[in-house]
């Protein structure tokens, strides 16, 4: 027999209704309530409970006996078990929880039929379908899902609670591609609901977008932000606010440029701060129905600048040929496929890929040194198959920039089109292509520049477009690339623009080396001849007799520029058959790790432009 003993100061609550009872190990003998909790006294073994010592009301002390115990060796088969406090049913449901689950199911798109069927009749999904169709299924983990409009002021609790859900703004960490990538498929979703208070920006969403933004910072998450929305929220009465202007969020988000890959998702209209956000994304996707602008039509028209409808500021037809939007889809499910595209680059190597038949290459460049020929075609022959994704398309169009991968690992293009202006670089095709370096730079992908262009765009107007600075960017980011970077010339490698193509100088990359059908030249050919030899061509008086020295001393200067010269004179690396370009691209990868290690931070930032 032994006696068990109070374990704090306290109040007894409950006793065994009589002695005599036989409990199971651990079931509860006495309540004792101290400092408003309550503490079991449990039975120490499969017993017998024998006298007890206090009773209900009663005050005692720690360590004051309050009931014998004898401890039974073996238990009969027809002992009765005792427990004061009996455990409830496995599936009984408390009231707190249900008050939980019963807040949750507002959170549900079932919740609000009448807006989700406007939402699916306007041909757009909603914002929880998006997220679950981005991130691997059950692995999003909402953050302030029970949040609502700063309006109890003027609304309803329950009002508040069944039309503002999430305060429009349904933020959380998921994974993303996480069955090919695993832990790597870790990301951030913050998405607007234009279904609520037309996404507009409330003073807890906020709150809610600092709280992730600070944490996407601590942990390295990449960010998928669904822009959809009006803009800032004047409406929320119940916290002090005059101006907003303290207001962290924009700040946070622009920190993690260059730190983490932002994703930016428009479709609909995305205005004043919406748009803001979207604006230091790293590429913006966004769907054909798509209306971008750093002011709606209130602040148009609040600015006495007229009247416009939402459909007329900052359409896909403005915003793309300008360089704003980097991808452009038909609809929100291809958005979300395509961001899943794109945050896979950065994520790291793919085990499987598809190889083209290399010897393509050797007929994309016609003979005809003059022949056009899309290069886009260059680039989909050496990558993996599907595996590339350009980027701003319709804006600097003089330059490709694309993501691709080879062996599935991921690598950043550059490539010159020649169907513009002959390749020739002029200012938005440098700002193109030194934002996308930087891109590569910030998170660690390889560069491979396939150079085919005659130089800068050179004359009058052309310099009325500030290409001096603008040009000037691609030597600036170039030069200071923290990746390895690779060029190959396809055909014409001349004067500052193919340094331009090779980092500032074909001594920069990893290797330099040419097609059979490369040119090359401090300038342009026809003009080095006619500047260095202008006496001698004017000195012959004879026409026929001038064009045909000046052809011969093209002639001669096109030999001494050919490839194979180029090679032997050191000047570049070497001359490859076309075919060989994906061996060497995968030999040089090869010799890099498959993600290479995130420092701290590989930029400061990623321009906007």
């Amino acid at each position: 027999m032994e006696t068990l003993t109070s374990p704090v100061p306290g109040l007894v609550l409950a006793t065994p209704a009589e002695p005599g009872v036989i409990v199971r190990a651990g079931a509860t003998v006495i309540v004792i309530e101290s400092m408003k909790m309550e503490n079991l006294v449990l039975a120490p073994a499969y017993g017998r409970v024998g006298e007890v010592l206090v009773a209900p009301g009663e005050s005692v002390d720690m360590g004051q006996p309050l009931v014998t115990f004898e401890t039974l060796h073996a238990p009969e088969a027809t002992a009765f078990s005792y427990d004061i406090r009996d455990e409830p049913e496995s599936d009984h449901l408390r009231t707190d929880l249900a008050e939980l689950l019963e807040r949750r199911l507002l959170l549900r798109d079932e919740a609000r039929p009448e807006a989700t069927a406007r939402r699916h009749a306007s041909g757009k999904r909603t914002t929880r379908e998006n997220v679950a169709d981005l991130c691997d299924e059950g692995s999003f983990v909402e953050y302030g899902g029970f949040a609502v409009a700063a309006q109890a002021s003027r609304r309803s609790t329950d009002d508040l609670r069944a039309n503002t859900p999430a305060d429009g703004l349904v933020a959380g960490i998921g994974r993303v591609n996480g069955d090919v990538f695993g832990e790597a498929g870790r990301c951030a979703v913050l998405s607007y609901d234009y279904t609520v208070l037309a996404g507009t920006q409330g003073q807890r969403n906020h709150q809610k977008k600092d709280r992730l933004f600070e944490l996407i910072d601590r942990l390295r998450l990449p960010v998928v932000l669904f822009a959809e929305g009006g803009g800032g929220r004047p409406g929320d009465t119940d916290m002090p606010v005059i101006s907003g202007l303290d207001t962290r969020a924009f700040a946070l988000y622009a920190r993690l440029s260059g730190l983490v890959p932002l994703i930016g998702v428009v479709e609909g209209r995305c205005f004043a701060g919406n748009a803001a956000l979207l604006g230091c994304s790293d590429v913006i996707i966004a769907t054909r129905d798509a209306n971008i602008g750093m002011g709606g039509p209130a602040m148009v028209e609040g600015g006495g600048l007229g009247s416009f409808t939402p459909d007329e500021i900052g359409p896909v037809e403005v915003q793309e040929p300008n360089g704003v939007i980097d991808i452009l889809v038909d609809n929100d499910t291809e958005a979300v496929a395509i961001a899943k595209k794109y945050i896979s680059y950065f994520q790291g190597r793919l085990p499987t890929w598809r190889e083209r038949d290399q010897r393509r290459l050797r007929h994309i460049v016609p003979e005809n040194r003059s022949g056009l020929y899309e290069v886009r075609e260059v680039i989909a022959t050496m990558a993996d198959e599907d595996s590339v994704l350009e980027l701003r398309p319709r804006f600097g169009v003089g330059i490709v920039t694309a993501l691709a991968r080879v062996q599935g690992r991921a690598l950043g293009v550059i490539a010159n089109n020649v169907k513009y202006l002959g390749g020739a670089i002029d200012a938005p095709a440098a700002d193109k292509a030194a934002r996308f370096m930087q891109l590569c730079d910030a998170f660690g992908l390889p560069v491979l520049s396939l150079c085919d262009t005659p130089g800068f765009m050179v004359g009058p107007e052309a310099e009325k477009t500030a290409q001096v600075r603008h040009f000037s960017r691609m030597f600036v980011t170039g030069a200071n690339l923290q990746v390895p970077m690779m060029t190959i010339v396809l055909r014409k490698g001349y004067g500052l623009g193919a340094q331009s193509m090779a980092g500032g100088s074909f001594r920069e990359p990893l290797f330099t080396v040419s097609w059979p059908s490369g040119e090359f030249g401090g300038m342009g050919l026809e003009g080095a001849v006619r500047l260095a030899m202008r006496r001698e061509l004017e000195a012959i008086d004879n026409p026929e007799e001038r064009q045909a020295f000046f052809e011969q001393l093209v002639a001669r200067a096109y030999e001494r520029g050919k490839p194979l010269s180029m090679a032997a004179n050191l000047e570049i690396d070497d001359v490859i058959d076309p075919e060989e370009s994906r061996g060497r691209i995968i030999a040089m990868l090869s010799s890099q790790p498959s993600v290479p290690p995130q420092p701290e931070r590989r930029r400061p930032f990623i321009d906007t432009w």
